[in-house]
């Protein structure tokens, strides 16, 4: 029995890194403002590392790098913050103008 064998060719992804030298310090300053804030509601709330990522079902090491203002996050991961500390980090996109 002769049996083809279907390959399908590689999809290229889209490529989410910055381009520009401007794109990586905008990105840097938000990334490095949502670890700001994180970390000062942490503080508020006399949470732990460990404690965040129970409540965002994470690990401590993901929180770590996040909070050194260096890791990329989706869009999921900033409501999880959003949701798990009680603060607005993404604001204006539910204001009507």
């Amino acid at each position: 029995m002769n049996m083809t064998t279907n390959r399908m060719s590689p999809v290229t992804s889209i490529s989410t890194t910055c381009e520009t030298e401007q794109d990586i310090k905008n990105w840097l300053q938000y990334s490095q403002g949502i670890a700001a804030a994180m970390s000062k509601r942490m503080t508020e709330l006399g949470l732990t590392q460990q404690m965040l990522a129970e409540k965002m079902n994470c690990t401590q090491q993901y929180i770590s790098k996040v909070l050194k203002g260096k890791k990329n996050m989706s869009l999921e991961t900033i409501c999880k913050i959003e949701n798990a500390l009680g603060i607005e980090i993404i604001k204006g996109l539910n204001t009507k103008e």
